[in-house]
């Protein structure tokens, strides 16, 4: 037995209002223009003729020859034409016909035409002489109607603007929601709170009042948001945080109030406020003083979630991507109860999350996610959608009905360094520094245990840099050690170190500035941030970086002018030694770079396959890559 489907019912379209405008506007226009038609018209504003008798008429009617051409009968008017342009008229007797005169007929030929409209002839007359009176109301009207929309939206500028979701045009489930299988844990135990809240109730628990979404760009916070609306069968209200935010005083938090009110008429229910940092962030902190709007709204939002009504079965939902920035009293228990970090993907959840963003597109066979995962540490699942749309646009540009591994690793390298500049053309000498320069990049990280592998050597411009060597790790890193550290400041320093020995000291570019600024940056957390010196010790000497201007303004450094000189000078020996062993291991493969720089600069590209094999070629013993194991 076929089920039927519900009856949905129809929505009113985004601009009927608008239509409904235009439409009351043609409207009295139309009326304006009958009353102007109707005021000007020859009833009401008459003909400039002569008057004459009813029996100087039938007369002149009779006459021989005629001395009138035409006769028009009008109501108990009748006009005649005298044939020179001049017109006259004779007012009948009330119940007078053109039979009763004898001119219906005549041997003269006068044609004699019209009717009896006096009744018509009434009317006119009644909308010709309230014709002004018809134009001043419609005008008056019109001016109401306007003042009258002014008001409302003065009356409605508190409301809420917060939308209910729509569960039918925007189904989102959590199978829809690859990886974050923690999250997506703790955000069920709320749907199944909302669902079953007596289970929870026996047992003395009470309901959650918010539940924070915290974590970097792009990790799926509002779409996990979306994911609780489409499992929790709940109205779900949504908002931005900006929304609430207005010029004047006291908007916000009308709104706030607004908002709460319209969710306690649909309890249970949940509030979604996306980008809570906008009105959420820490009172008291900056120069000149507080947001006196901001911090209303938030004194609002506060109380609405944790005031003094009670049991009020609403579970208020936020999103960050600053968490530290939030006011305390948001954090606390009895506000946002729950914070769940929503992290970048692990290996697995990448591979999923390319599953799921590759659902709807055509892939050729051969495409493995398994190792393309592996070639994504730190995307996360906006960059990974982003890199399968730059894919498919590719296929599409070149004509093809599949998406091939090329056209993926091609995005792959567009998203992750930049497109290819081919307009921007070196000179051969520039050219070739800069493939030295790569170079010196990749076979120092080569030959050192704690580097990350080499992916590729190119000499082709991308975004702002002229070549690009790539490292990618085999497994996700989430700890850092020393010798790691170490390590890769050698190979940053790999590209100047290459142009010294072989053009010469006098003849090093600007291409290593931005190398240069890494490895000096890397050195001196090292030094301050992360206790890696023996001659400073386990001591943080680096000040917490604050959002809040006021306070930077207001912090003393925390050491004294001896121990800067020391950080400074061991920074610099860090730079120094490590410097001396770059140079070492590029000098004792002059020749091997010799000639892969003669290959780079033909084929403008070295894969991770073809590099190695030139040390293995060359019976170059590589030490094995350890990561971050000492």
């Amino acid at each position: 037995m076929k089920k039927e489907s519900p009856k949905q019912v129809p929505k009113k379209a985004p601009n009927a209002k608008k239509n409904n405008n235009s439409f009351y506007t043609f409207l009295i226009l139309v009326l304006l223009a009958g009353a102007a038609f109707s005021f000007f018209s020859p009833y009401g504003a008459g003909q400039q003729t002569q008057e004459i008798s009813v029996t100087e008429l039938v007369k002149r009617f009779n006459e021989t020859p005629p001395s009138l051409v035409k006769i028009e009968f009008d109501g108990n008017i009748v006009y005649a034409d005298t044939g020179s342009g001049a017109k006259i008229k004779a007012v009948l007797p009330p119940g007078t016909t053109a039979a009763d005169l004898n001119m219906v007929n005549n041997a003269n030929g006068i044609p004699v035409s019209g009717r009896d409209k006096r009744v018509e002839n009434f009317v006119a007359g009644f909308i010709s002489a309230l014709g002004p009176i018809l134009i001043v109301f419609i005008l008056i009207l019109f001016v109401m109607r306007q003042a009258q929309g002014n008001a409302n939206s003065a009356f409605t500028f508190g409301q809420s603007k917060a939308k209910l979701h729509d569960k039918e045009r925007n189904q989102t489930n959590f199978k829809d929601v690859a990886g974050s299988d923690e999250a997506k844990e703790d955000l069920l135990d709320i749907v199944d709170f909302l669902k079953n809240p007596k289970k929870y109730l026996k047992m003395g628990a009470k309901i959650p009042k918010g539940v924070l979404l915290y974590g970097p760009p792009g990790t799926g916070k509002t779409l996990l948001a979306r994911a609780v609306a489409g499992e929790a069968d709940v109205p779900f209200f949504t908002i931005s945080g900006s929304e609430f935010v207005e010029m004047f005083v006291g908007v916000g938090a009308s709104r706030v109030r607004d908002l709460f009110k319209k969710a306690k008429r649909s309890a249970p229910a949940i509030v979604f406020i996306d980008e809570i940092d906008a009105v959420g962030r820490q009172r008291g902190a900056g120069v000149g003083g507080g947001h006196d709007e901001r911090e209303q709204t938030l004194n609002q939002i506060l109380t609405e979630m944790d005031g003094f009504e009670m049991d009020t079965n609403i579970i208020v939902m936020a999103s960050t991507n600053r968490p530290d920035v939030l006011d305390p009293a948001l954090l606390r228990p009895g506000r946002f109860d729950r914070r769940v970090l929503i992290d970048r993907p692990n290996l697995k959840e990448r591979e999923e999350i390319l599953q799921v963003h590759a659902r709807k597109k055509p892939l050729e066979k051969d495409v493995d996610f398994a190792s393309l995962s592996k070639k994504l540490p730190g995307f996360t699942g906006a960059d990974i959608e982003n890199l399968l749309n730059e894919a498919a646009i590719l296929a599409a540009k070149r004509g093809l009905k599949l998406i091939s591994n090329s056209e993926i690793t091609e995005a792959f390298e567009k998203v992750a360094l930049g497109p290819q500049k081919k307009s921007s053309r070196l000179s051969d000498y520039e050219k070739k520094l800069t493939a030295y320069h790569e170079l010196g990049h990749a076979v120092v990280g080569h030959m050192l245990p704690h580097c990350d592998p080499v992916h590729k050597v190119s000499v082709i411009s991308r975004g702002m840099a002229l070549g690009v060597t790539w490292f990618i790790p085999d497994e996700d890193v989430h700890l850092q050690s020393k010798a790691k550290f170490l390590n890769e400041i050698a190979s940053l320093l790999g590209g100047r170190a290459a142009e010294e020995i072989f053009y010469g000291a006098e003849n090093v570019t600007t291409g290593a500035s931005n190398d240069l600024e890494r490895a000096s940056e890397i050195a001196r957390k090292m030094v301050t941030a992360y206790g890696m010196s023996d001659a400073i010790g386990g001591v943080v000497l680096e000040t917490h970086k604050n959002v809040f201007l006021g306070r930077d303004m207001g912090e003393t450094r925390g050491f004294s002018e001896q121990t800067a000189q020391k950080v400074d000078e061991e920074v610099r020996r860090i730079l120094d030694e490590t410097y001396a062993q770059t140079r070492a291991i590029i000098t004792k493969h002059k020749k091997l770079m010799d000639v892969m720089a003669k290959d780079l600069l033909a084929t403008e590209e070295l894969s991770e396959e073809q590099f190695a094999q030139y040390f293995i070629d060359a019976g170059i013993e590589v030490p094995k890559k350890t990561g971050n194991a000492a």
